[in-house]
């Protein structure tokens, strides 16, 4: 598998983290990464202010079709923190080469008030096994700092992020199947998706609108 920095594409959700600097829980948020393809890649999770924040396995490898979660805890909540955006660096690379692939940046904040006790969340998340790398980091990110998993997160994100799913799971049903035997295409190869995918695809489509319109009801 073979292609350019920012022509794979990454699917990481929320797209934005909101820490609330009296409202100790949302100290501690979950970020989910997804592997659309059907081969393993691996990931690393860089920051702007690696001190400020603590994710726990920032490095390993996701299975075909599979996703990852980021436990991203705020470590210096503190007024003179508010209203700075940070940022996570999110990459994807060759399983084989370490090769960059693609790459997405979400913004992190610490806001100086309370969560509106109106959001709405919806469950989601899923775990997966990680392998540890031992690559060098690059440019202006920084490595977040390990740590080990000693408890379930709150398995929450938001209402919007299943209409981003929705969106998500709709694109990769519109793409071309791969076949077994090769048709010419204007996509690269990554962006035919087997058959099996879009069958999950579907499936999580389902899901994300019987969750949608049994909020709207």
């Amino acid at each position: 598998m073979s292609s350019h920095v920012d022509n794979f594409p990454v699917f990481v959700f929320p797209n934005s983290l909101k820490f609330y600097l009296l409202s100790r829980e949302t100290h501690k948020q979950l970020l989910t990464l997804y592997n659309p393809a059907d081969v393993p890649v691996r990931f690393r999770v860089l920051c702007t202010a690696p001190t400020k924040y603590h994710v726990m396995d920032p490095e390993g490898s996701i299975g075909p079709a599979s996703c990852v979660d980021f436990v991203v805890r705020h470590t210096m909540p503190s007024q003179s923190n508010c209203n700075v955006t940070d940022k996570f660096k999110i990459a994807l690379l060759n399983y084989t080469t370490k090769q960059t692939l693609g790459k997405k940046v979400v913004d992190a904040i610490l806001i100086n008030g309370e969560k509106n006790s109106g959001d709405r969340e919806i469950s989601s998340g899923c775990f997966s096994d990680r392998t540890s790398l031992n690559d060098d980091q690059r440019s202006n990110f920084s490595s977040v700092s390990y740590g080990t998993r000693t408890a379930t997160p709150s398995r929450k994100v938001s209402y919007i992020t299943a209409i981003i799913l929705g969106i998500v799971c709709v694109n990769m049903l519109l793409l071309p199947t791969k076949m077994e035997e090769h048709t010419p295409s204007n996509l690269p190869d990554y962006l035919h998706i087997s058959a099996n995918l879009k069958i999950v695809a579907a499936y999580v489509l389902g899901i994300v609108t019987i969750v949608l319109f049994g909020n709207v009801g």
